[in-house]
């Protein structure tokens, strides 16, 4: 059995990374919090810090990464491959949700520090870490363009849905469950528009066309 003694320091930062969360709760995304979830660990707390050289947004990184680690066992547990789309989407979105918000001071802390100007680049990999490991939760074998769009796209539903569960007081947080089927909504509309939009091999779609036709429409 490994201990922490033995853990080298990817392995000792994955197993501080949840806990330290706890400890953020009450001490911020300190050197305190890290050596309250170090003192678990039984791990001296100059060693726990050697995991996280860059300070906080490398404590907010790897608690984010075990985020992306347990939303993933969780649908995989669900079996969304059997899933609409649209289901395993909003699935992985409230899965990911559910275990940032295990600890909501923690999460609102956290993206105060992602929200600085400073940090902004890192914040946005994350995103897209976040939605990139969605993707792939809900069973996503996209190639070429589509794999990035879809990433952009549930990048912003994503952020947007943080946002509206931080100002959040409904039970359960129905109203940021509510938001986030709106949000998806609004998506599926688009790639709906899409699809009737796609070329097929004997037609090219023709922009000027398509504006002439919507003009007449619009005129008629």
């Amino acid at each position: 059995m490994t201990t922490a003694d033995d853990m080298t320091l990817d392995e000792l930062r994955a197993e501080l990374a949840g806990r330290i969360a706890a400890h953020a709760v009450f001490d911020g995304w300190t050197e305190i919090a890290l050596a309250g979830a170090a003192a678990e660990l039984g791990v001296p707390a100059d060693r726990a810090v050697l995991c996280f050289p860059g300070g906080a947004i490398e404590m907010i990184d790897a608690w984010f990464a075990a985020i992306d680690t347990n939303m993933a066992a969780r649908l995989g547990a669900a079996g969304v491959t059997g899933w609409k789309i649209r289901d395993r989407i909003r699935g992985a979105v409230l899965a990911r949700l559910d275990e940032a918000a295990a600890h909501p001071d923690a999460l609102r802390r956290a993206l105060a520090i992602l929200a600085r100007p400073a940090n902004m680049p890192r914040a946005t990999r994350l995103c897209w870490r976040a939605a990139d490991a969605m993707w792939r939760a809900a069973g996503d074998e996209s190639v070429d363009i589509a794999w990035y769009t879809k990433r952009a796209t549930l990048g912003s539903v994503y952020a947007a849905t943080l946002m509206a569960w931080m100002d959040d007081d409904s039970e359960g947080f129905a109203d940021t469950r509510a938001f986030l089927d709106r949000r998806i909504d609004d998506v599926m509309k688009v790639e709906k528009l899409k699809v009737r939009l796609r070329p097929d091999p004997d037609h090219h779609f023709s922009p000027a066309r398509f504006l002439g036709r919507l003009r007449y429409r619009i005129q008629g």
